[in-house]
């Protein structure tokens, strides 16, 4: 694909991986991706905005071999998908220095080995003339890593935001035309890699609050030609109180989980209180991060294996404490063969969750009317949680 142009002496550059399914060996990817760069020639200089993933470097060295020049190369964050391709470019063209925040310095020479003499750090709020288009820097740490930062052009309007509002879908698409579509696949990229960070994310949007907006750029994903939709989703997922939403990821080995999780999600539901479930057998981690993003409550359900929790029910409490989602409430379900101690090892693996813990329901073999009473009395404690705190 070529370059195309966004306005005037404005390109979108990069490519589309349509075939990607899996990111970081971690992250699935159900509609593809996409690496976007951005060239923006000025009257006096030419500054190239980000990179592409290695593997398809000749794309992009490509869509540039008609650009005589390029005077800058800003690196808004260090890995390899945004900034490995900066060692071939800078073959390409030796004459460019590459921008960076003063932590991004750092890592560009520990990951990529750039030498120090090609590097110049940006300061938060620093400017950078190319003639008659003028560059803001602006630092946003942890939007996800400690040295990432945006571009703001100014008398374009436009916000260069990295990951930033980022989706990982591969369209054909220069600009988001399924609304929907791209509120899913951002809010799956916000809960997978932003959502520990929400805090500081939130400080974040604040200092972007000032600047006036047309468009929303980022690396990943189309380019928000009406952006609106997107900061105030990003608003809702960041600083918003979570939803009436139990979030049920489980694990059943013979059946017994599997009959309690089905009663409590009944149990829930008529008392007017939203499930999600996710068997872990077969989920989506990427859906899975999703819903924890509104999730007022989690609860596990585990069968007990040699003592402990299903080796599935772990790597979701693991990944719950990971990800540090909003939810103000946990509990445990599950059954078990002889013994254990299933809800003592799960409730230490998520020492970074600010949860109550609700009484669990664990049972010996198949439930019972003990146990399903006891389900009923956990789904009462829930939606009496969720009414009391006004979860909508």
């Amino acid at each position: 694909m070529e370059k195309r142009k966004i306005k005037e002496n404005i390109y979108w550059l990069g490519a589309i991986d349509w075939d990607r399914r899996l990111f970081d060996a971690l992250v699935p990817l159900p509609d593809g991706t996409s690496y976007n760069a951005y060239l923006i020639e000025g009257s006096d200089k030419t500054a190239l905005l980000d990179a592409v993933d290695p593997a398809m470097a000749d794309l992009l060295l490509s869509q540039l071999r008609d650009t005589p020049r390029v005077d800058f190369i800003v690196s808004h964050h260090t890995e390899q998908d945004h900034s490995g391709t900066i060692p071939l470019l800078l073959e390409r063209f030796p004459e460019a220095k590459v921008l960076t925040s003063p932590k991004g310095k750092t890592l560009l020479m520990e990951h990529l080995h750039l030498t120090e003499e090609v590097l110049v750090t940006v300061a938060d709020g620093e400017t950078l003339s190319l003639g008659d288009k003028t560059l803001r820097f602006i630092h946003t740490p942890w939007v996800h890593w400690p040295e990432t930062m945006v571009t703001y052009l100014e008398e374009d309007r436009i916000l260069f935001s990295c990951d930033f509002f980022g989706a990982h879908i591969a369209a054909s698409d220069l600009y988001v035309t399924d609304q929907g579509r791209v509120y899913e696949a951002a809010k799956r990229y916000f809960g997978e890699i932003m959502l520990p960070f929400r805090a500081i994310i939130a400080k974040n949007l604040d200092k972007l609050a000032s600047y006036p907006v047309d468009m929303i750029a980022p690396s990943h994903g189309q380019i928000y030609s009406q952006p609106a939709w997107i900061l105030e989703a990003y608003r809702d997922w960041v600083l918003h109180p979570p939803h009436n939403l139990v979030v049920l990821p489980f694990v059943s080995m013979h059946g017994s989980t599997r009959k309690m999780v089905d009663h409590l999600t009944a149990a829930l539901v008529a008392r007017d209180v939203r499930v999600e479930l996710f068997n872990l057998a077969v989920t989506d981690i990427g859906k899975l991060a999703m819903a924890l993003v509104d999730a007022a409550t989690i609860v596990v359900g585990t069968p007990t294996v040699l003592a402990g929790p299903h080796p599935l029910a772990a790597h979701a409490a693991f990944l719950a404490n990971a990800l540090r989602p909003k939810a103000q409430y946990l509990s445990i379900i599950g059954s078990y063969g002889w013994g254990g101690k299933t809800v003592e090892t799960l409730a230490g693996m998520v020492p970074n969750l600010k949860v109550e813990v609700l009484e669990p329901v664990l049972c010996k073999g198949m439930p019972d009317q003990a146990t399903l009473a006891a389900l009923d009395r956990l789904a009462d404690a829930i939606a009496q949680k969720h009414r009391e705190n006004g979860f909508q």
